[in-house]
């Protein structure tokens, strides 16, 4: 009997899962079940439903398939569990302690990023994001690291399917004009609200990855402009940088 035929058939799916989440590049069911030997309409059927429910996605004019946001969430749910919490928390506080401003732990799911975890800044006058908030992935520091994180391919194809929604004076409304800063976020390691998601705020967002260098979730910091200035947030770039692979290496070690 083949080894795959061995496989029970409640864990098919999470093989399939399991492969795509450990390659380099999309995968089209034909070569996904070279590493499974299954039936060829068993593999379809199974990447048909997870298409279905949203945990893979086709690349734009493709049949390959990628992971999606609802397994992106799903994937930081496990990876963020408690035991990680306390040591998470603790890089949180010496930023902030260093910028004195709020930090924030942010990660991608299918409503936008989500806060997972943060350090509020003592000062009185600051903008409250609680941890559990949802904000847009096209006008905040930490949802455009995630879109920059993304191949050009599913860049361009999740950009044209967000409502770029103008929040504020600031706000991408344009997918071409967003879709350039975004190379520009790539190209230079972090990203900057520009008073684009609240009149009066501005941030500044670097991504954290795992040991594959494949981005998992957005360290970032956040103030009014009365105290907060984007030269001194981009000054504090290195600072956020170093703070993210502490946390890679506290993850993923």
């Amino acid at each position: 009997m083949n080894d795959a035929n061995r496989i029970p058939t409640n864990l098919r799916t999470l093989r399939i899962l399991e492969i795509l989440g450990n390659a380099e590049h999309a995968m089209s069911p034909t070569q996904i079940n070279q590493h499974l030997g299954l039936p060829k309409q068993t593999v379809h059927r199974l990447c048909k439903t997870l298409v279905e429910e949203g945990y893979l996605m086709k690349e734009t004019n493709g049949r390959r398939l990628q992971p999606a946001l609802r397994l992106r969430s799903l994937a930081s749910g496990v990876l963020f569990a408690s035991q990680f919490n306390l040591t998470r928390h603790q890089v949180l506080r010496d930023v902030a302690a260093q910028v004195n401003e709020t930090v924030n732990f942010v990660v991608p799911v299918e409503k936008g990023m989500t806060y997972l975890d943060r350090v509020e800044t003592d000062w009185p006058f600051r903008i409250q994001l609680p941890i559990g908030s949802h904000v847009p992935f096209h006008c905040t520091a930490s949802g455009k690291t995630y879109l920059a994180s993304l191949g050009t391919k599913a860049r361009k194809a999740m950009v044209e399917s967000l409502n770029l929604e103008k929040l504020t004076e600031n706000t991408h409304d344009n997918a071409q004009s967003l879709l350039r800063e975004l190379d520009d976020i790539a190209r230079q390691g972090f990203a900057l609200d520009k008073e684009e998601f609240v009149a009066g705020m501005v941030a500044i967002a670097v991504p954290i990855k795992d040991d594959k260098n494949r981005y998992c979730a957005s360290l970032a910091f956040h103030g009014p402009t009365q105290r907060l200035s984007l030269e001194t947030a981009v000054e504090n770039a290195d600072l956020l940088t170093n703070a993210a692979r502490r946390l890679s290496d506290i993850i993923f070690s």
